[in-house]
């Protein structure tokens, strides 16, 4: 998702754009990779946890406490910014519905016009 919001901004028209969604997608990104490892951290963790420590236990409740501690702050950048992602796609789906140039039609006179038909 946040490749395609990426490559969609890039193509708008900046009438349909807020100076805001290139950061935000930049802290998306960011806190993307952070869970990202922060999971692979939680993997490690509770494979190092004693045989006896599965979940409902002190220390396997203990652990997974503090890995979503660890976890809140990015949560909460995809809670504060992840709309943007909805309203570039938007953005994508309204440049793509617009005519390029406006088409007018020929319009041809039905008798050859004012003139022709005050004879």
């Amino acid at each position: 998702m946040l490749a395609t919001a990426r490559l969609q901004l890039q193509h708008l028209p900046a009438h349909l754009t807020r100076a805001s969604w290139p950061g935000q997608l930049t802290i998306l990104e960011e806190a993307l990779h952070r869970l990202d490892a922060l999971d692979k951290q939680w993997q490690q963790t509770r494979a190092q946890l004693p045989a006896d420590a599965g979940p409902g236990t002190e220390a396997y409740i203990d652990a997974l406490d503090e890995h979503h501690a660890e976890c809140w702050s990015y949560l909460d950048d995809w809670a504060c910014h992840g709309r943007a992602i909805l309203d570039i796609q938007a953005a994508a789906r309204r440049a793509g519905t617009q005519p390029k140039r406006p088409q007018l039609l020929a319009v041809k006179p039905r008798h050859g016009g004012y003139r022709a038909t005050r004879r």
